[in-house]
């Protein structure tokens, strides 16, 4: 079985995006998207793509992230989930599972609302409703405030060690992180500060599973909260000392739940 991914850059909705797809044909399952937080390339997922042989994984590098190339224009959050759905389009995929992390979980449950027949099931990692969110740690956020802090690779690692890892006992490994493009970190920061969840959050009609850290410094687990007593029939998973990227320093737990979550839903479905 393939530990690797199949990796491509591929031209959809005027934009061109990396993709990378693990376990293709092997799967038995729906195929599960990744969507990945503010600045962050697929590669950081890796581990956890690996962790479910019995699922076609599929992620892609944002506009002017990793190595998707930059954006011609500003873009939104409905713009890519539109953009996702055009991706499936070229796939052959007709449906997904998602998994929104942080940044990503707005493109995820944007997508859930848009094209409801086309969502499976739906978890939502470190994430929040949008502008409306409780914010984190100000020190942390004065810092995402100046994308150079990002864009420069001497910079990069240290600060994602402070801000991703706060709040965690078990440190991450950084090494597979790639400094994203000044315009691509500041239209990723602009499309979430533009957009909120909250009006449709009550109309989502998908499984959804809301997963937290209660260390979380960057995305405070009363947004985990939030989400999970607006979205109906939502269920919630609160871990404990992983910080922001609980779902990498606790893997195992993680991984553990979403395949028990996802599993059930095929299931009842």
């Amino acid at each position: 079985m393939a530990d690797t991914a199949e990796k491509s850059l591929i031209g959809v909705a005027g934009r061109r995006l990396h993709l990378a797809r693990w376990h293709v044909g092997e799967a038995r399952h729906r195929p599960l998207v990744m969507l990945n937080g503010l600045g962050m390339n697929l590669e950081m997922l890796a581990p956890l793509a690996r962790a479910l042989p019995e699922r076609e994984v599929i992620c892609f590098d944002m506009p002017g992230i990793g190595s998707s190339p930059d954006p011609i224009m500003p873009y939104t959050i409905p713009n890519m989930a539109l953009t996702m759905a055009a991706l499936l389009d070229r796939l052959d995929i007709a449906e997904v599972d998602i998994l929104g992390i942080s940044w990503g979980g707005a493109v995820a449950q944007q997508f859930a609302f848009q094209h409801r027949a086309r969502t499976g099931s739906v978890v939502l990692a470190a994430t929040a409703a949008g502008a409306t969110m409780v914010p984190g740690n100000p020190s942390m956020l004065a810092h995402m405030a100046d994308p150079l802090e990002y864009t420069v690779e001497r910079t990069l690692k240290r600060n994602l060690a402070s801000i991703y890892n706060g709040g965690g006992s078990a440190r991450v490994s950084l090494n597979a992180a790639k400094a994203p493009s000044p315009l691509g970190f500041s239209y990723q920061m602009a499309a979430f500060a533009t957009w909120t969840s909250v009006p449709f959050l009550p109309l989502l009609r998908v499984p959804v599973m809301v997963m937290a850290d209660e260390d979380d410094q960057l995305v405070p687990p009363s947004n985990a909260h939030f989400l999970h007593n607006a979205i109906p029939h939502s269920r919630i998973e609160m871990f404990n000392g992983g910080g922001h990227l609980f779902m990498l320093s606790q893997r195992e737990k993680f991984v553990t739940n979403i395949r028990a979550f996802l599993d059930s839903e095929t299931v009842t479905a």
